[in-house]
């Protein structure tokens, strides 16, 4: 490895997610939403699918866990690992990945302490788990404790805590019963049923972005939710800057979907949402209580 090979500043993402042929969901989502935003990225597929799973039974082509352990190597060993800023994960096809990611997570922050780790914790819904155990329990066990910020949505953080959520104090002491310092819970319970909010746990602050929510809103949400929180911090905002830019445009990119009647979220038509948000979210300083 020369100097040269790793000269310039560390802008890139390495997002390691699902990859679907037809729709924006998984790596569709969060690569294009990076580099919307000016980030390059390497882009490692977990899983290819011919469209998500919500559509109907599908293909499914997961890469031999020697395989991607191979592959991943490749990439921690790969000449320009100076120019990687970031992880994000995402969707996994089994639970020999998480060992695999971890290896690469801890090469890249021991090469760059400053390098973020997003683990967005894709597990299951009110529904329950739509992958099995033990690639969620290698998710908590292998992945969260590396990462500095997750995304889990309210049921995830549930099953990852073990705890109930009922509300927002039940949320952050959720939130904060979990590894990573940030925690982004999202669809996480607001003051009525037909109000959501993306609640953001840190070491210091509470802060929520509430929303309306959508009905029918189509797959791809939690991926680009993380993307561009991650992006956005990436470009020097504050969290509360990144937070209330986030969830705009992830609301008006969803009501424009659901206003024009598609199953898919059409990033390609609002791409200029993504990096200027059309709505105004305002964001809540919340208090705590004694027992949060």
């Amino acid at each position: 490895m020369t100097n040269q090979d790793n000269r310039g500043e560390a802008r890139a993402v390495i997002v390691i997610s699902s990859h679907v042929a037809r729709g924006s969901v998984g790596n569709r989502a969060a690569v294009f939403t990076l580099e919307a935003l000016g980030f390059p990225v390497w882009a490692v597929p977990t899983v290819i699918l011919p469209w998500h799973p919500g559509h109907g039974p599908a293909t499914r082509i997961v890469p031999e866990a020697d395989q991607f352990a191979r592959f991943i190597h490749d990439l921690e060993n790969a000449p320009w690992l100076g120019e990687l800023s970031a992880v994000l994960t995402g969707y996994l096809g089994g639970p020999e990945q998480a060992t695999a990611i971890a290896g690469l997570v801890k090469t890249l922050k021991a090469r760059n302490p400053q390098a973020r780790y997003v683990c967005d914790p894709v597990l299951g819904d009110k529904g329950g788990l739509y992958v099995p155990e033990a690639t969620a329990t290698a998710i908590r066990d292998q992945l969260l404790p590396l990462a500095d910020i997750t995304t889990p949505n309210r049921y995830e953080l549930a099953w990852l805590t073990g705890m109930e959520i009922s509300g927002t104090e039940s949320a952050i002491r959720a939130a904060r019963q979990a590894p990573p310092a940030d925690v982004m819970v999202t669809s996480a319970p607001a003051s009525s049923p037909d109000r959501l909010a993306n609640l953001l746990v840190s070491e210091t602050h509470v802060l929520r972005a509430v929303h309306d929510s959508i009905p029918s809103a189509p797959n791809g949400t939690g991926d680009l939710t993380a993307a561009l929180y991650l992006a956005r911090l990436l470009a020097g905002e504050t969290r509360e800057e990144a937070l209330a830019k986030t969830t705009g445009s992830v609301v008006a990119i969803l009501n424009k979907a659901a206003e024009r009647g598609s199953n898919e979220l059409m990033l390609e038509t609002d791409r200029q949402i993504l990096t200027r948000p059309e709505m105004s979210i305002e964001i809540e300083h919340v208090a705590e209580t004694a027992e949060a």
